[in-house]
């Protein structure tokens, strides 16, 4: 099989890149382009980020989250922490998080060090869901093998059966993790291929230095 992509191309002209109008904190720099990717329109999930751990035989890999929520201190998802990218984490938090917002031509490229938020925030959020989401938490054992997709509609069933009239409580293994970053990169595509990259990155005394990549 073979399909030549060469002349797949777009002109990026949308916007631009100063690093003498982005501010000290990239967590502001975020927000504000989080906030007008979604006013620009044409992307329905703003929060879809791509999350890249290392397993346990050192091997990277790639999968699709949803960012629920995001402070001054970082990144927040949630995840079965028996799960594939649990146990790597687990292994070795630093992990790498990248958006990719093409109705605005940007990205945002962080690296940083996840680690588990607290129960209580957890069970917070697990509460906010619908009961569907909850008992699918409980019936899938995320990563696993199993024989067919009737196995996990019976678990399912089982679960409805288990909890029905009752209080759906969060699984213990099931919960969120925060990502801390150590450095954050903004990329506004500009015509040319000479695109805007500036660099936030941690100093010991937790400022940030800011730099302008080359594309």
């Amino acid at each position: 099989m073979e399909k030549d992509l060469s002349n797949y191309r777009k002109v990026y002209q949308k916007k631009e890149l100063s690093k003498k109008e982005v501010p000290e904190n990239p967590m502001e720099l975020f927000q504000k382009w989080f906030f007008e990717v979604e006013e620009f329109g044409g992307n329905t999930e703003a929060n879809a980020m791509t999350i890249s751990t290392v397993d346990t035989n050192g091997t990277p890999q790639n999968r699709v989250v949803l960012l629920k929520k995001y402070t001054w201190e970082g990144f927040i998802f949630y995840t079965n922490y028996n799960s594939e990218k649990g146990k790597s984490i687990k292994q070795n938090p630093n992990v790498c998080l990248s958006f990719f917002w093409n109705n605005i031509e940007r990205q945002v490229i962080i690296k940083g060090e996840a680690e588990k938020i607290s129960e209580n925030l957890s069970d917070g959020y697990f509460e906010s869901r619908p009961d569907g989401s909850k008992l699918g938490a409980w019936a899938s054992n995320q990563s696993k093998v199993v024989p067919s997709r009737k196995f996990l509609d019976d678990r399912l069933a089982s679960f409805e059966d288990k909890f029905k009239d009752k209080e759906i409580t969060r699984p213990k293994n099931w919960g969120g993790f925060i990502v801390k970053p150590t450095s954050i990169e903004f990329w506004q595509g500009r015509p040319n291929r000479m695109h805007d990259r500036i660099k936030y990155t941690l100093q010991k005394d937790f400022n940030w230095k800011i730099e302008r990549l080359a594309p």
